[in-house]
């Protein structure tokens, strides 16, 4: 387990919180309901929140429909998954309207200067996946704690659904987890971070940390200060 001590004190908390938990299959309101609790009980707590939502499966099907059909484009297959992703972010800033910015954001240079304590974005331009969007809205900021809730506990030094002898990481480095997960984004990439917002958490300090969203017991362990399971990612 690792822990970590002052989470958010310098700014808003990123999340990254990946389509594959927001819509596995179908919406998953359960999820839902239980991130909402968590969220709005950490804001009575004094933490402001950036969360960046991922596509999940309404991108996936959209993206495959197209696919199966004509033959489409890297560009074009990007924008269905962009499209996702601010469908899911919507749903989100509406769970969380009484206290959440009215404004989706979808660009990724933008600078906001806002009271409320959440600020929700999607998806920005084609070749970029919400990690990176992530990432850029951190860095523009002044940010520096992203958090990635996807459907994994930790990250592992090969695919655990391959390599029964894969082993976990708890502790990481930027330089490490980018010789793991390459250079290039390419669509629908199935990876624990994309590889280009690798490259600017190491160019720029920053601290990530990947864990299972749905945990949320294991989430509140970690905004308390006590230890959890995920993996630390660093210079």
């Amino acid at each position: 387990m690792i822990q970590i001590e002052n989470l958010g004190k310098k700014g808003r908390v990123v999340i990254s919180l990946g389509g594959s938990i927001i819509v596995p299959d179908e919406i998953d309101f359960s999820f839902l309901a239980q991130f909402k609790d968590f969220i709005e009980k950490h804001v009575v707590f004094g933490f402001k929140f950036l969360i960046v939502c991922g596509g999940g499966a309404t991108g996936k099907r959209y993206i495959e429909a197209a696919k199966h059909i004509v033959h489409v484009s890297s560009e074009d297959l990007d924008w269905l998954g962009i499209h996702s992703t601010r469908l899911n972010a919507h749903l989100l800033r509406t769970i969380f309207k009484p206290i959440a910015f009215p404004v989706i954001i979808t660009h990724h240079e933008e600078k906001f200067k806002v009271d409320e304590p959440i600020v929700v974005a999607g998806g920005s331009k084609p070749g970029w996946s919400t990690d990176y969007v992530a990432t850029r809205l951190a860095i523009g900021n002044g940010l520096t704690d992203i958090i990635n809730l996807s459907n994994i506990d930790l990250v592992y030094d090969k695919d655990p659904n391959m390599y029964p002898s894969a082993r976990p990481l708890e502790n990481l480095s930027w330089n490490k987890l980018q010789e793991m997960v390459g250079n290039r984004w390419i669509p629908n990439l199935s990876s624990p971070f994309d590889p280009v917002a690798t490259k600017l958490g190491l160019e720029n300090n920053l601290k990530l940390i990947i864990a299972n969203g749905r945990n949320i017991e294991n989430l509140k362990k970690m905004f308390s200060g006590q230890p959890f399971v995920g993996t630390l990612i660093s210079n």
